[in-house]
């Protein structure tokens, strides 16, 4: 399979390569663990970095991870061929996370951010298990804005995401390549390159977050007026006025 080289693709690879140079997200010797779930954001990123890395100065390695939850229906096969095909490094892990979520989580409460929890320690064990310091996750510029929004809306903290973040553990870093990359732009990347797309076949596969949709809703609505509305926002995470907040653990006075 060859990706399509047209402006698509040669913008989203000049805005990961803006990124991972603005904030140093990889380094000489960097062995990064890459999340491949089987969705268009994961699969973007890997045919991304996998071509940076091919003509970059610096030698840095990457390992395709399938992280295997056990939902019923989960055609971990599909992703496996397109990996084995197109020659990366790959590694499919099966878990019991389904069992697990199952077990434990209280009713009403969200599959996606119980099965992400348990996803990323897996991915931190199979970091150390590959040798891998970095785990790149394929998070786009929507994510960052989103999460912003739903932070400041619902739960009442200013924060968002951060593109390089050092894990608890203190043995990896995660990163995230394509902060500046639009939701639509991998949509259409993704489409063009047809991408083998599955569903992670939880039970609310395919159904958006109520909140998220009014997020989405809302920037869409806002966008009419403002066509840069989302690099704006992106912009301000970059640009922070300590002292026009009301955090006092930032007050210098």
């Amino acid at each position: 399979m060859s990706i399509i080289d047209d402006a698509l693709y040669r913008k989203i690879k000049k805005q990961t390569g803006q990124a991972i140079g603005d904030f140093n997200l990889i380094e000489a010797g960097d062995r990064i663990a890459i999340g491949v779930s089987g969705g268009k954001d994961s699969y973007s990123l890997l045919h991304i970095l996998e071509r940076l890395r091919r003509r970059a100065p610096i030698k840095f390695e990457l390992v395709a991870v399938n992280v295997d939850a056990g939902y019923p229906g989960y055609r971990t096969a599909v992703i496996e061929q397109h990996l084995r095909e197109l020659g990366f490094e790959y590694h499919m892990e099966t878990t019991n996370s389904y069992q697990v979520i199952e077990e434990k989580r209280r009713p009403g409460s969200s599959y996606c951010s119980f099965c992400a929890r348990l996803r990323r320690g897996v991915l931190y064990t199979l970091a150390d298990k590959l040798g891998c310091n970095k785990i790149a996750l394929g998070h786009h510029l929507d994510d960052f804005i989103e999460t912003l929004l739903l932070n400041q809306f619902y739960v009442g903290t200013l924060a968002a995401m951060s593109p390089k973040l050092a894990a608890d553990n203190g043995r990896h870093t995660v990163i995230r390549p394509f902060v500046y990359v639009e939701e639509q732009d991998i949509i259409a990347f993704t489409r063009a390159n047809s991408f083998p797309v599955i569903c992670c076949a939880c039970p609310v596969c395919g159904v958006v977050d109520q909140k998220r949709k009014r997020m989405k809703k809302l920037l869409r609505e806002l966008a009419v007026d403002n066509p840069q509305l989302k690099r704006s926002m992106l912009g301000a995470l970059g640009n922070v006025h300590p002292r026009h907040l009301l955090d006092r653990n930032l007050q210098t006075f």
